[in-house]
């Protein structure tokens, strides 16, 4: 691969591609090719996974329900509880580029093997809803520390809502499709077409990484070559006051999605039952059902994300700054809620989940990522790996001890989404630390936003 001349300095005339990106955001000369290629990147990783989500849905919830979904996503932890370790290992025994790449290609591989499963016949809904799980936290996680890696503090604020795009769109192009084609292509086949998919991001990643370290040249650029000091990830997470309330907030915010998804589940499962039973599916069964309904209520949410990390993110980012844009999202989960426990029906819920998820998929997710760029190489790998995938994943296991005991108590969607206002207000609280912390690892934004 032919290698990219450095990039021109600041002040510098930009490229038709740097003006064309600063539509969305501010684009410096020269580096629009970089940020365009990482945002195809998570594109691809966002489009593929968002296939395999609609896949893990249907499996599973037809072959044993939401609940089993519920109590699923605790298995998850109990195996990111193993995973982070093992990889602050590898991470501490090769560059970033084995890294990255490594680990996407161990976990593409495991897709043939499930793909030959299910055409054996064998039923797959809960080992697959338990290995994408793992694999979706690891292969985000460790994009998002990637770029963080590539890019300054500086650099990252300006430049993450571009990637937020990639992701957005890959997003919506990923569920609109999947669930346009599910009826006819099936579960399995899916799952063969996105092991494929997940090569690209690893091409990508080479090219980013080569033409990045061509064009510096620096110290960090040296830096990027080498092995990560020793220090694991749940080291740095409880050893750290910043990294720990990070992780606090991820594990609530999860707490708070799942729980709401739980209740989404039951009555989308409750609806394809229904319309099988009375007849009124278009021929579809329950699974292929299922799937049509859940891939068009995440169309809508990943539209809206799009829409809002196109138009809005950096916007949000430019006026308010990260610390103030950390406020959005809990605030959007404590009225929607308190709005479902004052009407809870099927409508009020479809509008809350598809407003959280959009806010969440789009500005939430690109504010935490930038939360990551004033720390260490070793907490944008290892850390953050144990706060993107363990921690978001313990959320699931306390959700799924919530819907354990909630379904004990007989508990209703009006007492869910009760919790769910109580939970939200600690979510504020958390936020409040956070910004805190932020403020003085990064003086220069207080500077701005004083100006």
């Amino acid at each position: 691969m032919a290698e990219s001349s450095p990039l021109p300095p600041i002040g510098a005339e930009k490229s038709w591609l740097d003006r064309v990106l600063s539509i969305v955001t501010e684009v410096r000369a020269g580096e629009g090719v970089s940020a365009l290629l990482l945002a195809a990147n998570v594109f691809f990783i966002l489009a593929f996974y968002s296939v395999l989500k609609i896949v893990r849905d249907a499996l599973i919830l037809s072959e044993a329900g939401a609940v089993a979904a519920s109590y699923s996503s605790a298995g998850q932890a109990l195996l990111l509880l193993l995973f982070v370790p093992a990889y602050g290992l590898l991470a501490s025994r090769v560059n970033r580029l084995w890294l990255v790449c490594g680990v996407t290609v161990f976990f593409a591989s495991h897709l043939l093997m499930f793909y030959a499963l299910g055409a054996a016949g064998a039923r797959l809904g809960i080992a697959f809803y338990l290995w994408l799980g793992v694999f979706n936290m690891v292969a985000v996680a460790q994009f998002w520390a990637f770029a963080n890696d590539v890019y300054s503090t500086e650099r990252g604020r300006r430049l993450f809502p571009l990637l937020g795009v990639g992701a957005s769109l890959g997003a919506v192009v990923g569920s609109g499709t999947t669930a346009y084609l599910f009826g006819g292509m099936g579960a399995y086949v899916l799952m063969l077409i996105a092991a494929g998919g997940f090569l690209i991001p690893v091409w990508l990643t080479i090219w980013v990484h080569r033409r990045e370290r061509h064009a510096r040249r620096d110290a960090a650029a040296e830096k990027a070559e080498k092995p990560l000091e020793k220090a694991g990830g749940f080291q740095l997470v409880f050893t750290n006051r910043y990294l720990m309330l990070i992780a606090i907030m991820v594990l609530v915010l999860n707490l708070v999605n799942t729980l709401g998804g739980f209740l989404l589940n039951t009555l989308i499962e409750s609806e394809a039952f229904r319309m099988v039973e009375l007849g009124t599916s278009n021929g579809l069964d329950a699974q292929a059902l299922i799937g049509t309904i859940s891939g068009t209520i995440q169309t809508l949410v990943n539209a809206l994300a799009f829409l809002l990390q196109m138009f809005i993110v950096s916007r949000v980012f430019k006026y308010i700054g990260i610390r103030g844009a950390l406020f959005v999202l809990p605030a959007i989960a404590l009225g929607g809620y308190a709005l479902v426990a004052l009407f809870p029906v099927f409508a009020v819920l479809r509008v809350t989940k598809v407003l959280e998820n959009g806010t969440d998929y789009s500005l939430q997710n690109t504010t935490r990522q930038t939360l990551f760029l004033p720390t260490s190489r070793e907490a944008k790998y290892k850390a953050k790996q144990a706060i993107d995938a363990f921690f978001v994943r313990a959320g699931d296991f306390l959700q799924a001890g919530v819907v354990f005991a909630g379904t004990a108590l007989a508990f209703g969607v009006r007492h869910f989404a009760m919790l769910n206002v109580v939970l939200a207000l600690i979510w504020l609280v958390v936020t409040v630390a956070i910004a805190h912390e932020h403020k003085k690892l990064v003086p220069e934004e207080s500077a701005r936003e004083a100006a």
